[in-house]
């Protein structure tokens, strides 16, 4: 991965878990546990990042699929 611009985060959205869920963590720290690109926003709305597009940020690190991939979770997966 190339170097982060000084000033940005390094945000990593890490490989689904086996029930699709996707850890994010800032460092060494877990900002939350999204089931969906929009869990994401949140989380990251909630540590004061403010991103208007997940997939060409340019600050997060999509492991295992983009935004869009959330294996393991149903199309009829409805959020609370």
């Amino acid at each position: 991965m190339a170097a982060q611009p000084a000033g940005r985060p390094r945000i990593v959205v890490h490989a689904p878990a086996l029930d699709g869920s996707r850890r994010v963590t800032e460092g060494d720290e877990t900002l939350g546990i999204a089931t969906h690109a929009d869990d994401v926003a949140e989380i990251l709305r909630l540590a004061d990042h403010y991103v208007t597009d997940l997939a060409h940020s340019g600050f997060i690190d999509w492991q295992g699929g983009g935004p869009d991939d959330w294996p393991g979770l149903s199309e009829e997966h409805e959020r609370p």
